[in-house]
């Protein structure tokens, strides 16, 4: 509505004010007044706000031209009656309108565009987000059964380190078992040293026995050394295993708690409870590996355990090896000492028995000796009386008279039967002295006999008493270590 005879453009009429608003206090523009927000995770990109926007300003007051009160028409004086006259024509009324009508027209051509672009942007950017957030969710499960596989792996793994552990275990033990088993045997051969070392006279002597025994010993020794340094070598395999054990299960730990940490994202959806916006997080890299360095650790740490594992077998291997050649080797040099004790006491079971028969024979001679002396006593005292009468006669025989002194045969034969019978009895006695002599030296021999046998009685019992302690011997199962 406008007033009577004026118009809405007239320059005299001032300001037009509204009869129903007041004036409206300048303001921003609607661009400024609104906020663009982003998405967590996103740039800042620009906003979805339309560029041409509508601007609402005010029209300042102006102070020169009268003001006319809401209601009454103003004053028209004589001297402006030729200005009534319209200031347009009626082309350019609808040349106005015209304008005005396509003005609006792509007005509402570029909103229905930018309706359109953005219907389909948004559409655009859903499915975006849709297939971004498909293609982390398949990632998430790629990662989850990578996760899985090395878990697998190492799972394994550490299982067969576990029974290889176990199992060098069970061989350091048998080491130990076969390790003190030794010491039995090694005592009683020390202790035969020690008990032959009693034996006396020429049976104190380096025989076969002893050489087997001293052998035996040294064999007994190197043994046991073999037997404590695969212990100890297996002892130091021990820690390296658990070593390797303690960094597979790290990992095998740390793969848990990735699992769960992924396969919790991997199931969180749109409508989780447990989403929360996390501003800035996708500026923190707290990242430590890549995939490639990711899959080379747990690569690393099974390359590890099995070239431990490999190193427990070989170790397992010559432990094996080295009871079973330890127990065959104390075998044989304890069966070779066995043989060579039995030869010993054969040896001087047979010299004794020998002694002993000729022992026997020297009492016999010794008893005929005896004998013999108390006869060659009892000749030499019966050659007495002849002497004796063979003497007196020649005595008698003196006391002829004179002539009567004639040697003639009676003296002749009574002189050489007292040089007989003198000649005789100093025979006699030197055989007695013989005889006497034979005796004192077998009676020597006799007693030498006796000390010899009671010798090789020693022996012969020492060497019994320790095929007595040899009879005890830890049998081929306890040799190995087992029990």
């Amino acid at each position: 509505m406008e007033f009577l005879g004026t118009t809405q453009t007239a320059s005299y009429c001032g300001t037009r004010r509204s009869c129903l608003f007041p004036d409206l206090v300048p303001t921003s523009t609607t661009k400024d007044t609104y906020q663009s927000y982003c998405l967590p995770g996103y740039r800042y990109l620009s906003s979805w706000t339309p560029s041409l926007l509508h601007k609402v300003v005010s029209v300042p007051p102006t102070s020169d031209k009268p003001f006319n009160p809401p209601g009454r028409p103003p004053t028209i004086l004589p001297a402006s009656r030729s200005a009534l006259h319209a200031r347009y024509s009626t082309r350019d009324w609808h040349n106005a309108n015209v304008v005005q009508l396509k003005g609006s027209e792509a007005s509402r051509y570029c909103a229905g565009r930018l309706n359109t672009d953005s219907m389909r942007l948004m559409q655009d950017k859903d499915q975006l987000t849709y297939q971004m957030q498909q293609d982390s969710r398949k990632n998430l499960g790629e990662r989850i059964s990578n996760i899985d596989f090395w878990r697998s792996e190492l799972i394994y793994e550490l299982e067969c380190l576990l029974k290889e552990t176990q199992a060098l275990e069970t061989a350091k033990k048998r080491l130990e078992c076969a390790a003190d088993e030794m010491q039995g045997p090694l005592k009683i051969a020390l202790e035969c040293l020690y008990h032959r070392e009693k034996r006396k006279g020429i049976d104190l002597v380096h025989d076969d026995v002893e050489k087997n025994l001293m052998k035996e010993i040294d064999v007994f020794k190197d043994c046991q050394g073999i037997l404590t340094k695969l212990a100890e070598k297996i002892s130091q395999q021990l820690g390296i295993n658990r070593d390797a054990q303690h960094a597979l299960e790290k990992d095998l730990s740390d793969k848990n708690s990735a699992h769960f940490i992924d396969e919790k994202c991997f199931n969180l959806r749109n409508t989780s409870d447990s989403i929360s916006f996390y501003h800035g997080v996708e500026k923190a890299d707290g990242t430590v590996s890549v995939p490639a360095t990711w899959a080379k650790f747990s690569e690393d740490n099974i390359r590890c355990s099995q070239h431990a594992r490999a190193n427990s077998v070989k170790l397992r291997e010559d432990a094996e090896v080295g009871l079973e050649s330890t127990s065959e080797e104390m075998w044989n040099h304890f069966i070779s000492t066995n043989l060579a004790f039995n030869n010993r006491i054969a040896e001087v079971a047979n010299a004794k028995n020998k002694l002993q028969a000729q022992l026997v024979k020297i009492l016999q001679e010794i008893f005929q000796t005896e004998d013999t002396i108390m006869l060659l006593e009892r000749s030499i005292k019966a050659k007495e009386y002849p002497l004796k009468v063979a003497q007196t006669r020649l005595e008698g025989r003196t006391k002829r008279p004179n002539i009567e002194l004639c040697r003639d045969a009676p003296q002749f034969q009574l002189v050489t039967e007292v040089y007989t019978i003198d000649n005789t009895l100093q025979t006699l006695k030197r055989r007695l002295q013989e005889a006497h002599d034979t005796l004192q030296m077998l009676i020597l021999n006799k007693s030498n006999l006796e000390h010899e046998i009671s010798v090789k009685t020693n022996s012969f019992f020492i060497d019994k008493k320790c095929m007595d302690m040899r009879k005890v011997f830890p049998s081929t199962p306890r040799l190995i270590g087992y029990t």
